[in-house]
């Protein structure tokens, strides 16, 4: 028994080495290509050139990445959390939390090229909404409210349960336990979960392809115009190949450093608001 444990731990140890290695090694490369590219006039100037994205920079394509991240989170935050509201503290039996669940598990599972093709089908051309911010944000929306609710009831679950019936047992409504006990102590974790919904919408192309990214446009101004995308313009210069590949790096390491900041700050809220009967 004693040589298994040994082997598990050695195991596990060079499982998580190997994996800090590839990512580190991913990122020292992107880094390496994509560094000698990153100035002020590649993040603030628009893409040009012959081949489009040759010169100039992706300054269209960093604020067109705010705004679809943005309307995802709204979207697909707010039922997340309705969602993770009613299965941890609201629901009235096994079956429905049962159900429940496994909506969220098919939603999960749902390819996104085809939550792109369904907001094209039904937004773009039946409502005739255009290709626009609004109907990409709402296909990144559904994409990432599975994984936001699942972190945010995660959180709920994690409330002890002596609290919740302690205030009960003073008289407190079900509404009043979520909002003076439960919400306060998980609310670095919300926020955390929305961060990190955010920087998975962020890296989503597939959606954008048919609903709102473009290979050229100005800053968007509002939702209802189609934007450029940082990982959808980083497709582009690949697909091109040629001089654009230098900006393809220079595209990968602004949107990596961006994913990275994003999972850092959740990381650093969720830890901070974990009380001491979590740790």
């Amino acid at each position: 028994m004693r040589s298994k444990g040994i082997f598990v731990k050695t195991w596990a140890l060079l499982g998580a080495t190997a994996m800090f290695l590839s990512v580190g090694a991913l990122f020292a490369f992107v880094f390496w290509k994509g560094a000698v590219v990153v100035d002020a006039d590649f993040l603030f100037s628009s893409p040009k050139g012959a081949v489009l994205g040759e010169e100039g920079g992706i300054y269209p394509a960093i604020i067109g990445s705010i705004w679809f991240t943005a309307g995802s989170v709204v979207i697909g935050g707010v039922p997340a959390f309705l969602i993770a509201v009613y299965l941890a503290f609201m629901r009235n039996s096994e079956k429905a939390e049962a159900a429940g669940q496994l909506i969220l598990r098919c939603a999960a599972g749902i390819p996104s090229i085809v939550l792109g093709m369904f907001a094209y089908s039904l937004f773009v051309k039946d409502l005739s909404w255009g290709r626009s911010i609004l109907s990409a944000s709402i296909a990144l929306g559904i994409m990432i409210m599975p994984y936001i609710e699942t972190l945010i009831e995660k959180a709920f679950r994690e409330v002890p349960s002596h609290m919740i019936e302690s205030s009960r047992a003073l008289g407190f409504s079900r509404m009043k336990i979520l909002g003076l006990v439960i919400l306060p102590m998980c609310s670095g974790e919300i926020v955390a979960a929305l961060i990190l919904g955010a920087c998975f919408s962020m890296g989503a192309t597939a959606p954008l392809i048919f609903t709102g990214g473009v290979a050229f446009a100005s800053a968007p101004t509002d939702m209802l115009h189609p934007a450029m995308a940082l990982p959808l313009h980083l497709y582009l210069l690949v697909s091109q190949g040629g001089s654009s590949i230098e900006a393809a790096y220079g595209t990968a390491l602004v949107m990596m450093v961006l994913v990275l900041a994003g999972n850092i700050v959740a990381r650093t809220l969720a830890q901070r608001s974990r009380p001491k009967w979590r740790t």
